[in-house]
Parts: structure tokens; sequence; C-alpha cells
């Protein structure tokens, strides 16, 4: 089970970074900054960013990463999610947190990082995935909000971080039983009773993922394309990534090109649809045959 290990090592350095990120405050700070100093911090603690570090503000519930020197700042009265993916040799430990910057809104960040201990209290071997959404739901409601029921938790393998099998945040039909040493994703999103508690796609679509390695007939775009399997095989990547070896028009050009012919998919942001405010919090876990490690959590959070 020397997987495991590698799971118990990508959680640990991204249970580190998140904390770090949690008790700072980011006011006045660019999200390229954020992302940059957090991916660093990954790195330095000798694991491997799982994906482009996500910093989603107010309303955008996931899926914002920075662009390259993106001078967006965090401002007073924001609500910012940060998303961490740390892989170690391919396995993958996902957390994130959320800060609220307005006194509004502790309760809503509250809400979500309560749904969080409810849904870790069912998270057990054997459970059904259905009854860990109803445990999210029903404390989101007790707290006087709404779940975001088109986003869900979901099943981690190796490299991949979306594994087929999705955690739902609301009471539902259809279910599966969790399994002994497969790793899951547990993360409530919760909004304002004002919201309508959906996530639509938004215009900006910066995270990347190769879904196919088919050859294009285009030397340079092939090359291009090899490079970034090389690098980050079917995990996504960040325009920010690649431009250490090419110029950013170009890489732009071919990101578009490669889009086209269906080599890579790009992920939009996820915004709520009535413009409310987001919460989001999340954990890993591996369930056991007579316990359920979180393998995200540190033994002071």
């Amino acid at each position: 089970m020397d997987f495991i290990e590698s799971y118990r090592r990508a959680g640990k350095i991204a249970c580190s970074v998140r904390e770090l990120a949690k008790n700072k405050d980011y006011i006045g700070t660019t999200l390229y900054e954020i992302c940059e100093q957090i991916e660093k911090q990954i790195r330095e603690n000798g694991g491997s960013p799982a994906f482009p570090v996500n910093v989603s503000l107010n309303e955008i519930a996931a899926h914002y990463t920075a662009e390259p020197d993106d001078q967006k700042i965090v401002e007073e009265g924001d609500v910012l999610k940060i998303d961490i993916g740390v892989q170690v040799d391919g396995y993958i430990a996902d957390t994130a947190v959320t800060i609220s910057y307005n006194n509004e809104y502790h309760s809503l960040v509250k809400a979500s990082e309560n749904a969080l201990k409810e849904a870790l209290k069912v998270a057990r071997n054997r459970a059904k995935s259905s009854d860990i959404g109803k445990a999210i739901e029903n404390s989101i409601i007790k707290s006087g909000y709404i779940p975001i029921k088109n986003l869900s938790g979901h099943s981690l393998e190796r490299y991949t971080i979306h594994a087929g099998k999705s955690i739902p945040n609301i009471n539902s039909f259809g279910s599966f039983l969790l399994e002994s040493g497969q790793a899951y994703a547990i993360e409530p999103f919760v909004t304002l009773k004002e919201g309508i508690g959906i996530v639509y796609e938004g215009k900006v679509a910066n995270i990347f993922a190769i879904i196919s390695r088919k050859p294009t007939r285009d030397k340079e775009m092939d090359s291009f394309l090899n490079d970034i399997w090389n690098r980050y095989r079917s995990l996504p990547f960040a325009l920010r990534w690649v431009i250490d070896n090419y110029d950013e028009k170009n890489a732009r050009f071919m990101l578009d090109n490669l889009k086209k012919k269906k080599n890579i998919h790009a992920y939009p942001t996820l915004v709520e649809g009535n413009k409310m405010m987001v919460a989001q919090s999340e954990h890993t876990i591996i369930p056991h045959e007579t316990f359920t490690e979180v393998i995200t959590r540190c033994d002071t959070s």
C-alpha cells in the first residue's frame, strides 16, 4: 500500500500550505501573487501542484486561477476561496478554504465548514454517497443557507482529479458505496438564500488539461503538446506554467488551436446563477475498514 503513503505526504503538504494561506491577510495582494506563492510553497515542501491554485472571488464558485501577471487584487469585503491540489507521484490531495473579508459573510463560511464536518461524520467505508449529500444539505439548510446543487465532491485516482464518482452536496437519488483504500474529495459549496443554488459557466476559461494526444500535423503544436504531457500528463495546468519555455502570445495561440482540435479542454469559471456569494470547504479522505483517514486535516485544524 505504498500509494497510501504518497497520498499522506500530499495531504500533509496540502494541509500545511492551506493553513498558511488561511491565516494570511490578502487584502491588496494580487491573485497572481497568491497563486505563485502557494504553488511555490507546495514545491518547496516536496510536492507538485495537482492543478493551478484556484482563487475564486465572491460569486465565482470555482475554476479561476491567475493569468500571467494578473493584476486583480483582493479587496476589503471580498470572499476568497482558495482551492489547493498537491500531488506526490501522481497521488492527489485536494483541499480548500474560504476567507471572508466581510463580517456579513463570516457565517456563510462557517456554514460550509460545519457542513464538511457533518459530512466527515458520515463518510465511512461502505457509506452511501447519498447519505453524505443528505448530511451536507441538512447542515447547510439548518445554518440558513442553501447548497450549490450542481457542484459535488469526487473520487480521486492517480493523475486524475475527477475519477468518475461524484459525492453530492444534496440529498439525491442514485448512490454508490465508499470503498476502503479509495480517495475521495468532499467539498460543500454554500450560497445565500437569495441565490438559486446552481452555477453556470462564466466567460473566463484559463485552466486547461490534455484530453487527446492525437497528432495535429503541425510540428510546433505537436512539440508543445508533448512538452505539456511530459510535464503535467492529464492534470490541469495554467498558461502561467508554460510561458517559462514559450512566448506568451504564441502559447495562447497554440492553446486556442489545440482547444479547437479537441486536444485540450478548457475549464470555464463557475458562477452562482444569481451572482450571490459562495463559500467552499474541502478535505480529502481515504476510508479504511475500521476508520476514515482525513489526509488533508492537520492536527490543529
